[in-house]
């Protein structure tokens, strides 16, 4: 659970404390995170954008996709201490800040660090990792000639999967793209 506090006592990137600076957070507009980041940034705010690394299955096999670990959300911090909040809301892809009552939200470096680590061994695991298909899971092929067929995952690699299926009451391992198999519920 994300700890969000309201602090009245705002503390900033130039501050002695400023690995302790607390992040503000920005809600933007549907899928602009990056425009508004780009934005924030060049106002001098230091962002944080935190992606989140997954396998999307396309027609030439699984590739890995970074999107936004919190979609319409943008942490960001002033680098100044005279530096005015005012200019977020009218910032190009920002709807509004994040506030309680009155007060921006805050989160403590704390937690920005430990997400950032989250992102770090995401971003470090390979196709395999990320694969929701495991040794010894149930699956339904959509390949066109075995469409429809089910079997058991024998083995996962970053480009093909092998399953076991019984074809005219014999077993068949057969090596098929990720694309091609779909797990079973």
């Amino acid at each position: 659970m994300l700890e969000v506090s309201n602090s009245a006592t705002p503390r900033f990137a130039d501050d002695p404390a400023a690995p302790d600076a607390d992040w503000l957070i920005a809600y933007t507009k549907p899928r602009l995170e990056a425009q508004a980041q780009a934005q924030l940034e060049q106002q001098a705010f230091e962002t944080y954008l935190p992606l989140f690394k997954k396998m999307r299955r396309t027609a030439a096999g699984p590739v890995s996709v970074f999107e936004p670990m919190f979609p319409r959300y943008l942490m960001f911090r002033p680098t100044r201490q005279e530096q005015s909040l005012s200019v977020v809301r009218s910032t190009r892809g920002v709807t509004s800040l994040v506030r309680f009552g009155v007060e921006p939200a805050r989160l403590s470096n704390t937690v920005v660090e430990t997400i950032r680590q989250l992102q770090a061994r995401r971003d470090q695991a390979t196709l395999d990792e990320l694969s929701n298909l495991q040794a010894g899971q149930k699956v339904r092929l959509k390949h066109n000639a075995l469409n429809g067929l089910e079997g058991l995952v024998q083995q996962v690699s970053s480009k093909r999967v092998a399953v076991l299926l019984e074809i005219l009451g014999r077993p068949a391992q057969v090596q098929l793209e990720h694309h091609q198999v779909e797990p079973l519920v």
